[in-house]
C-alpha cells in the first residue's frame, strides 16, 4: 500500500487525505475493531444493551469531534470507571442478565455526571487549568481509581465461578496477546480473548457437550432478527424512571456522581496523551474546556437513552500511534459504522449468549488494569509517599471505599428534611479525599498541567 507523508515536527506521518476513501474506510474499521472489544464489555458486565452502547459509541464520538472543531482524533467508547456504580446501583440478577428495573435509575446518575463535566469546563475557562488541577491531585485520583477496579474483584470472580476453564482460556489468550502479540493483535487482547473463548464454547459445550463447559445458547441467536432499531424505550431515562421515587433517584445520583472526579481526570490523561502521539497542543487548541464539554455531553446522551457513560479510548491513541494517520475523519468513519452496527438485533444476539464465565475471565484482568492505572497515575506524578500526608489521604480513601461498599454497611445513609440519601464508599472516599487534600496541602506535590508546545 502506497502512502503520502507529511511531516509533523520530527516525524513522517501518513496524510489521510491523500490516501483515497477507500484506504480511510479500511483505516477506520481498524479503529472500530480496537474499541470494539471494551466498548461492548461494559454492557455484558452490567446489563445495558449493546445495541444502544453501540449507537451512542458513535454519536457520542461524533458528538465529540463537532464541539472540539473536528480537530481532536479521539474515539467516545463505554467507560469501565463507572461499571462499580451500575452494579452497586443495578446489582445484576442471579441468572446474569441485567436489573431493568434498576438500570434506568443508574442511567439517570450518570446523566448528572456527565454534567458535572460541564461545570468542571466553565470553571477552567474562568480560572484557568492550573488552579482547578488543585483540588484534583493525583494523590486524591490515583486511590479512586485504585478503589474502583479492586472494588469490582468480588464480580470478577462472581463471574468466573460459572465456568472457570471458559474463564481461564479467555484469561490466558488476553494475557498471551496482550504480552506477545504483534501489530493489531496487541492492540485488540481483549476482543481476541473474547472470540477465541467464545470458539471454545462452541465446540466442546455446544458440539462435544462436555459437562463442565457451557454451552452458548445458540436459540437466541437464531431467534434475532437482522435489523431492527437500537433503543428500548422502558431502558431509557424517559421511559424507566419513576422521578417520585426519591429514594432510588437520590442513591443514584450519590453514587454515580462522584465518579465523574475519577473520570475527568482520566480524560484529561487522555486528552495529554492524544496530544502527545500526534504532536498537537489540544489542552489549548481546541482547549480543554472544549473537550471536557464534548466527553460531558456525549456521556448524558448516552445515558438518557440507555447507554453507558462515554469515554476518550486509549485503545485508539494506540491505533494512531501504530498507523500514524492523525485524520480526525478516519475516527469519524469508525462512529459512522459502530453506529451501523447498532441496528444489528442478531449482532447484540451473539453478544448477549455468551456464557458468563467468559465475562469474567476478561474482566479478571480489566478490573485489576484499571486498579494498576491508579498506581500508574501516582508513579508518573512522583507522588511522594515518604510524606506522612499522602500516606494519610491515600490511606483514608482506599479504606472508605473498599472498607464501606465491600462490608455488610454497603453505603452510608443520612436523612435530610425527611429525604434519605445514600452515599457509595466511592462517594464518601471522593469527598473525603478533596476535604483532607484541601485541609493539608502540599504545594510541592500538586502538579501543574503540562502540554505539548
Amino acid at each position: 500500500m502506497s502512502k503520502e507523508k507529511i511531516n509533523v515536527g520530527k516525524e513522517a506521518v501518513y496524510d489521510a487525505r491523500k490516501l483515497g476513501y477507500g484506504k480511510m474506510g479500511i483505516l477506520g474499521f481498524q479503529h472500530m475493531f480496537a474499541m470494539f472489544g471494551a466498548t461492548v464489555t461494559v454492557p455484558l458486565l452490567t446489563g445495558l444493551n449493546v445495541q444502544t452502547t453501540l449507537l451512542m459509541a458513535g454519536l457520542g464520538t461524533l458528538l465529540f469531534h463537532l464541539l472540539t472543531k473536528f480537530k481532536v482524533p479521539a474515539f467516545l467508547g463505554s467507560s469501565f470507571a463507572f461499571i462499580g456504580g451500575y452494579l452497586a446501583v443495578a446489582p445484576l440478577n442471579e441468572d446474569g442478565s441485567g436489573n431493568m428495573e434498576m438500570l434506568p435509575y443508574a442511567c439517570l446518575g450518570v446523566v448528572f455526571a456527565g454534567l458535572l463535566y460541564l461545570v468542571l469546563a466553565l470553571v477552567i475557562k474562568l480560572v484557568g487549568v492550573s488552579k482547578v488541577m488543585k483540588l484534583f491531585p493525583p494523590v486524591v485520583t490515583g486511590p479512586i481509581i485504585i478503589a474502583i477496579g479492586l472494588g469490582l474483584a468480588p464480580s470478577a470472580i462472581n463471574n468466573c465461578s460459572s465456568c472457570w476453564p471458559l474463564a481461564i482460556v479467555a484469561l490466558c489468550i488476553v494475557i498471551a496477546f496482550n504480552i506477545w502479540g504483534k501489530g493489531m493483535s496487541k492492540i485488540i487482547p481483549i476482543l481476541i480473548g473474547v472470540v477465541g473463548a467464545y470458539i471454545v464454547a462452541l465446540l466442546f459445550g455446544n458440539v462435544a457437550g462436555l459437562s463442565f463447559i457451557t454451552p452458548v445458547d445458540v436459540q437466541k441467536i437464531s431467534d434475532a432478527a437482522w435489523i431492527g432499531f437500537p433503543i428500548e424505550w422502558a431502558e431509557t431515562v424517559f421511559g424507566g424512571v419513576n422521578f417520585g421515587d426519591t429514594a432510588k433517584v437520590t442513591t443514584a445520583l450519590t453514587t454515580m456522581v462522584p465518579i465523574a472526579i475519577a473520570t475527568m481526570m482520566e480524560h484529561i490523561g487522555d486528552i495529554c496523551a492524544i496530544g502527545s502521539t500526534v504532536g498537537r497542543d489540544y489542552i489549548n487548541d481546541p482547549g480543554l474546556h472544549r473537550t471536557l464539554v464534548g466527553d460531558g455531553l456525549a456521556t448524558s446522551m448516552s445515558a438518557l437513552f440507555g447507554g453507558p457513560a462515554n469515554t476518550t479510548y486509549g485503545e485508539n491513541t494506540g491505533v494512531l500511534a501504530l498507523s500514524r494517520v492523525y485524520d480526525p475523519r478516519v475516527v469519524r468513519i469508525a462512529a459512522y459504522l459502530a453506529i451501523l452496527f447498532s441496528f444489528c438485533p442478531k449482532f447484540a444476539a451473539v453478544i448477549n449468549a455468551m456464557p458468563v464465565g467468559i465475562v469474567g475471565g476478561i474482566s479478571f484482568v480489566l478490573y485489576g488494569m484499571i486498579a494498576s492505572i491508579g498506581i500508574r497515575n501516582m508513579v508518573e506524578a512522583q507522588v511522594d509517599f515518604t510524606k506522612s500526608r499522602n500516606v494519610i489521604v491515600a490511606a483514608i480513601i482506599l479504606v472508605c471505599a473498599l472498607g464501606i461498599s465491600l462490608s455488610d454497611v454497603g453505603s452510608i445513609s443520612f436523612k435530610i428534611s425527611g429525604l434519605t440519601i445514600s452515599l457509595s464508599g466511592l462517594a464518601v472516599a471522593s469527598i473525603v479525599g478533596i476535604i483532607l487534600n484541601a485541609l493539608f496541602p502540599d504545594k510541592d506535590e500538586t502538579q501543574e498541567i503540562k502540554t505539548q508546545s
